[in-house]
């Protein structure tokens, strides 16, 4: 069974999706696990980041995105299959890195959101609306070693979904106050889900993302996120610092062939702190 992280801010904006990419190509390339990125975000970025627009429309059009997995549930229909969605070797490092896969997702996942509620439960006791995702691909993603979930920026059933699959979750910020506000919520919604399915789900943690170091808001706010962890709920702040640079960004650009994970990311930022998270990550899941 892999270890499942889900990556959660209910703001959007924060690299979420950026910090997602970079700690699987790291896990992958410079720890030789076999990675999978679940995109539940409709927004698609880690989508079109890793496979490129063209190939995604061709799986959209196919039935072959997340989107088409909770479709069926809705619509009662059996177009969607694991093993033609799943996209293999995915990435713009080197052509596609060889075991790093990726389920993607579509921008008509809007669309459905808040019909899911409508689909039925088998019994009294069911929770089926929570656990779509896990029926769907229990099979298909044993043979992984880690698979990182991005999630949409809010707690509605699909992310609910992700984070019941999940044994961690992990809550990327900019360390200002709008980023962080949701915080509270998070750790809140994420115990109600423990409570209410008896699922365990552990907070590995906050990771402090386009960090200012000249800012005294910046300061003064990873100061407090450090200072308020346990008590707070989401364990600790990690240690490995993601300053704001624009290379990061770019590196989300799927038509910028690059041929390592330095030619994409540097070699000093944002390299080595994507480089030292990927290492504080594994410490703490790795058996």
């Amino acid at each position: 069974m892999p270890i499942t992280i889900s990556l959660i801010n209910l703001k959007g904006g924060v690299g979420k999706t950026t910090l997602t990419v970079a700690l699987a190509e790291f896990m992958a390339l410079q720890h030789d696990l076999k990675v999978l990125i679940i995109d539940l975000d409709p927004q698609t970025n880690a989508t079109v980041s890793l496979m490129g627009e063209h190939e995604w429309k061709k799986q959209n059009i196919k039935g072959q995105t997340i989107v088409q997995l909770f479709r069926d549930y809705l619509e009662n229909t059996h177009i969607f299959s694991a093993r033609e969605a799943i996209v293999h070797n995915v990435s713009n490092i080197g052509g596609g890195i060889t075991g790093l896969d990726l389920l993607p997702s579509s921008l008509d996942l809007i669309d459905i959101q808040d019909e899911l509620i409508k689909i039925p439960t088998r019994g009294i006791f069911s929770q089926r609306p929570l656990t779509i995702l896990g029926e769907t691909l229990c099979e298909d993603i044993n043979h992984y070693d880690i698979v990182l979930i991005d999630c949409p920026p809010n707690l509605g059933l699909i992310t609910q979904n992700g984070l019941i699959l999940s044994q961690y979750y992990l809550i990327p910020v900019i360390p200002d106050v709008l980023s962080t506000y949701g915080i509270p919520q998070i750790v809140a919604r994420v115990k109600r889900l423990e409570t209410e399915t008896g699922v365990h789900i552990k907070p590995l943690g906050v990771i402090v993302n386009h960090f200012r170091k000249n800012s005294p808001l910046h300061t003064n706010q990873l100061h407090l996120l450090q200072l308020n962890a346990e008590k707070s709920g989401y364990h600790q702040v990690f240690s490995a610092i993601i300053p704001e640079a624009t290379r990061a960004a770019n590196a989300m650009d799927f038509t910028l062939p690059v041929r390592s994970l330095h030619d994409k990311y540097g070699y000093e930022v944002p390299f080595k702190p994507y480089q030292k998270l990927s290492e504080e990550v594994l410490s703490i899941v790795s058996p």
